[in-house]
C-alpha cells in the first residue's frame, strides 16, 4: 500500500497539518511524518526530497507558515506529486505571504495548493491521488463522500 510523507516546517505546524494526518489514517493510509525545515536544516530538505520516491511515499504534503518555502523546495527535488499547505503562523501576514509562497510557483515546478490551514483537504486530495491506481481507496473515498451528502441532507431536514 501507498504511504503520504507529511511534512512541516516546524512542530508549531503540527496542530494545522494533525488534519491531514487524521484524515488519512481514518482512510487506512499510511503516514509518515517529519518536521523538515527550508531554512534552518537545508541538508534534510534536499536528503528528503532526492529520496521519498524510493521509501515508498506515492504523495508529499508540506505544511508551512511564513515565506513557506518548503513545499515548492520538495516538489523541485521530486518526481512526487507534493500538495502545499499554507499555514497561517505567528509572524504571519494573516497568511497571504504563506498562500502566494506556496500558489506562486513558476512552470515545471508544480504544487497543488489548499486554502489556509487546509490540511484537511490536502489529506483528503492526496487520498484521491493514491485511489486513481487503489480501488480500495477510491472507494473508502466514495464512501466518505457519501458521509458529507448524508450530513448535509440530515442538516436541511433538521432545519424543518
Amino acid at each position: 500500500m501507498s504511504k503520504v510523507g507529511i511534512i512541516m516546517g516546524s512542530k508549531s505546524d503540527l496542530p494545522v497539518m494533525q488534519d491531514a494526518i487524521d484524515i488519512l489514517k481514518s482512510f487506512n493510509i499510511a503516514v509518515e511524518v517529519d518536521i523538515v525545515s527550508a531554512h534552518r536544516t537545508p541538508e534534510k530538505l534536499f536528503d528528503y526530497g532526492k529520496h521519498a520516491h524510493t521509501r515508498g511515499f506515492s504523495v508529499i504534503i508540506a505544511g508551512a507558515g511564513g515565506a513557506a518555502h518548503l513545499p515548492g523546495m520538495i516538489a523541485a527535488l521530486s518526481p512526487l506529486p507534493v500538495i502545499g499547505v499554507p499555514v497561517k503562523s505567528s509572524n504571519s501576514i494573516d497568511g497571504w505571504d504563506s498562500i502566494l509562497s506556496i500558489l506562486q510557483m513558476p512552470g515545471g515546478v508544480p504544487v497543488a495548493t489548499v486554502a489556509l490551514n487546509g490540511a484537511k483537504n490536502a489529506g483528503i486530495l492526496a487520498a484521491q491521488i493514491i485511489g486513481t491506481s487503489h480501488a480500495e481507496v477510491q472507494h473508502t473515498i466514495s464512501e466518505y463522500k457519501e458521509g458529507l451528502k448524508a450530513l448535509v441532507i440530515q442538516s436541511a431536514k433538521d432545519l424543518k
